[in-house]
């Protein structure tokens, strides 16, 4: 089993920013989502910055600046390139066009299931979902609260990557071939393919949550 401590190295691979944002002004946005698309269409069909900028009349470096989001092309310009590449004009907006879902669940609202392979006394609550999505990822966030007539059961098996969060209590967790205790607090960060589950319950009764994430593909 390879265990390993988050350490400041492990955090300094991570490349995604969470504090960046899309730049304020919304014309910017459109700017930058329209050079993604041009970008992906010419790539797509492996063309080249100076094949594209021969087959338009455009320079290298205003395909460079749109590319990169850093002018806003004319609709004549956009249509050009839209005839070079053999696309629909309307193909370059589709991303700015497409809704960002947000699902607020109020305390004590989220809904009760029980997921396949739910034992007695696990009670789940699912705080949120949204589905197809074009980050291409699936996460199921739960809150889960052991009272004193669960069972334990530590051989849940999925696909995907599962983050525990203790809350409340302690429990002993199994995870493949190693036990964790966890008291309100602990992170727990697995390969949810390996067995794992509740194998002690320490101090009841216990909440954990519990997010899941999984590609689409699975789902």
């Amino acid at each position: 089993m390879n265990i390993k401590v988050l350490s400041p190295k492990m955090v300094a691979k991570l490349s995604q920013d969470p504090h960046v944002t899309s730049i304020g002004e919304r014309e910017k946005v459109l700017e930058v989502a329209i050079g993604r698309e041009v970008r992906a269409f010419r790539k797509q069909k492996e063309i080249t910055v100076a094949e594209l900028a021969s087959m338009t009349g455009l320079s290298i470096g205003m395909l460079s600046k749109i590319e990169n989001g850093n002018t806003s092309p004319s609709l004549s310009t956009l249509q050009t390139l839209a005839n070079a590449l053999s696309v629909p004009l309307t193909s370059f907006f589709r991303r700015f066009e497409e809704q960002r879902m947000a699902v607020h669940t109020k305390a004590g609202e989220g809904v009760e299931l029980e997921r396949e392979g739910t034992r007695a006394g696990h009670q789940y609550n699912l705080l949120g979902h949204i589905g197809a999505n074009s980050s291409g990822v699936i996460v199921e966030p739960y809150l889960i609260t052991l009272s004193e007539q669960s069972d334990v059961f530590p051989m849940f098996q999925h696909g995907g990557i599962e983050t525990i969060y203790m809350l409340e209590g302690k429990v002993d967790y199994r995870h493949g071939d190693e036990v964790f205790s966890l008291v309100p607090g602990d992170t727990l960060f697995f390969d949810a393919d390996a067995p794992h589950g509740p194998e002690v319950l320490v101090d009841l009764p216990a909440r954990y949550l519990s997010i899941i994430s999984y590609p689409q593909s699975i789902a």
